[in-house]
This record gives C-alpha cells, structure tokens and sequence, in this order.
C-alpha cells in the first residue's frame, strides 16, 4: 500500500472545497483516459482540462492520474476517488427520481437484486404484495449471481441485494443480515427413467449426463463433496451453467440430472416439470439474506421493500414502514 502523503488533504477541506465538477472530471477522465477525449465529452478545451485536473489533485492533495504517452492511468488515489465518485453520482441520480416519483404521486423507486432461490418461494409474494398495497411503488427487479450482484450495489446500480457476500471479499462497506437456510435437490425431467424410484443411489445417476454449474459458485463445492463422500467419480458428460432458464430446456429435452436450490425444485415439482430425485445432497450452502451499502440512508421504497422481506421469514426482525402514496397531480 502506497504510504499517505504528508499534503493529503483532511475531510474537512474535502467537504468545503471537492465539488460535483471535480468528480464529472474524475469520470469522464476515467472513461476516456485521455485529457484530450475528456475534454471533447465535457465540451471544454484541453487546457481548461488540465487545469481543472492540476486544481482537483490540489484540493484532494494528491496525484490522480499519471501522465504517460498513451494517456493517463488512474493511480490508486485516483481509483478510490473514481469509485466514490460513480457513488455520489448515481444517488444524485436515485434522489432525482425519487423527487419525481413524489411529484407523480408514486411512493418511489427500489432496485432489488437476486439470487434466483428466494424469487418463486419469497420475492414474488412479497412484490405481488408490495404492489397490491403500493400499485405505484416502482420495483426493478435483477437476477444473478450473487458476486454480480454485490458488484452493482456497490457501483450503486442496485438499492438492495438478496444473496450472499461471496467467499473472500473485503465486506467493510456492506452489512449483511443473513436470514434464509438454503439446501439443494437433484432434479430430472418428471418423465426420467429414475424419476419416481425409492432408493435411488448417486452411483446409479452418474452414468447418466449432468448440468451442474462452474466452479466458481459456491453450489458446486457442495455437489463435488457430495461425490466425494459416496466414492463416485464425477460424470463424465457434463453442461455447466448456473442460469435455470438454460437448464430447463435441456432437462426437458433429454435424460440429463441437475442440482438446483430446492426451492426451485419445489416450484417446478409443483407446476409438473420436474421430478426430485430422492438422493441427499452433503451440506448446505451458508445462509443468504439482505445485503445493503454501509452508511447508506435507506429511501422509504427500500425501506418497504426490506420490512416485507423480514416478514416473509419467520423469526426475523420486525419493522412496520406505512407509506400513503400523495395523490397524483
């Protein structure tokens, strides 16, 4: 880590003196990683350019970006600056919209990211709900995995995350409240020549082909373990995706075995698409639940948001937010 400058300088001339054009600059030189571009993008001259670059690394109290034939690269002052710059943007952003939502009469806008588990047994009641009660309570909604999920909250594109912190991440700018237990079922078409049979054994699905997800997600240690401690050796033929909407056309088309979250195996059991086989998965994976930006005020549509979740699984803290939507102009 790079030692502190004696000149840095203190949060106090940084609230008095950093403005909102320091951090355009900061962005567009970011994007571009030329003074000249830069320039072009904020319609100023090049000079201007370097001169408000030369008064921002004044008023920060240290170097930004260093000057090379190419261009400029951020140095790690200037990442940081970068990264909090994105921040304070996008919740102008955010503040902008929920001004116009109040405006119109709406409760507001909350963007919700998801890992897929909770979102047949959980979300969509809670949503359904939330918008039976609030019609203009603005939900945009994304589903992934939880290591992109976790990335937009921080780049602020997301208001609040239903996942995991993934395995090794420095989470001193997040708080986690985990509330959800989450386990995993082998699954098949409902017309597989294993589907329906008692004492089925891992080694007698091995033979058959696989869908199971990358290395990378943390589901996949869990189905590797489950073969190591039966003594059977990884099939052979194997799709790997972790997105269910890629595996249910392939289960449906063929005899292939998946592992998905047993709450999507429950919800596809119930709808006749597929069929559990009874073969028990070693371990659980580590309990999911809210994930927020640290500091972060929470608006009243993330507030909303939240208190439903929490009252959707038992156990779990309790709080009311009642919102009246003002009548519409």
């Amino acid at each position: 880590m790079p030692d502190l400058p004696a000149t840095l300088s203190s949060a106090a001339t940084l609230r008095k003196r950093l403005h909102m054009r320091h951090l355009r600059l900061a962005l567009a030189l970011a994007e571009h990683r030329s003074l000249r571009r830069a320039a072009t993008q904020m319609a100023l001259s090049q000079p201007a350019v370097t001169k408000a670059l030369h008064e921002l690394e004044s008023v920060v109290g240290t170097l930004l970006f260093t000057r090379h034939a190419r261009g400029i690269e951020p140095t790690v002052f200037g990442e940081a600056l970068i990264r909090y710059a994105r921040v304070v943007l996008a919740d102008l952003d955010a503040l902008h919209d929920e001004f116009a939502a109040i405006a119109a009469g709406e409760v507001g806008k909350v963007r919700l990211g998801s890992i897929l588990a909770p979102v047949p047994s959980v979300l969509s009641g809670v949503i359904n709900a939330l918008k039976a009660r609030y019609p203009r309570l603005h939900i945009v909604m994304q589903v992934d995995t939880s290591d992109v999920l976790v990335q937009a909250l921080r780049q602020d594109a997301l208001d609040v995350v239903i996942g995991r912190i993934p395995e090794g991440t420095v989470a001193d700018d997040l708080d986690f409240e985990p509330l959800f237990e989450e386990s995993l079922a082998i699954v098949a078409r409902a017309g597989h020549p294993q589907a329906g049979k008692r004492g089925v054994k891992l080694a007698s699905l091995a033979g058959y082909p696989w869908i199971i997800p990358p290395a990378a997600v943390p589901m996949w240690q869990i189905i590797d373990q489950t073969f190591r401690d039966n003594r059977v050796p990884l099939p052979e033929d194997i799709i790997e995706t972790s997105s269910i909407m890629g595996t249910l056309p392939l289960l449906a088309d063929s005899d292939r075995i998946a592992v998905v979250p047993g709450a999507i195996a429950e919800y596809f059991v119930a709808l006749g698409a597929l069929a559990v086989l009874p073969v028990a998965m070693r371990g659980r994976l580590v309990p999911y639940g809210i994930v927020l930006r640290r500091r972060r005020a929470a608006t009243p549509a993330m507030r909303l948001l939240i208190d439903a979740v929490r009252a959707a699984v038992p156990g779990a803290p309790q709080a009311v937010t009642e919102l009246e939507p003002l009548p519409a102009r």
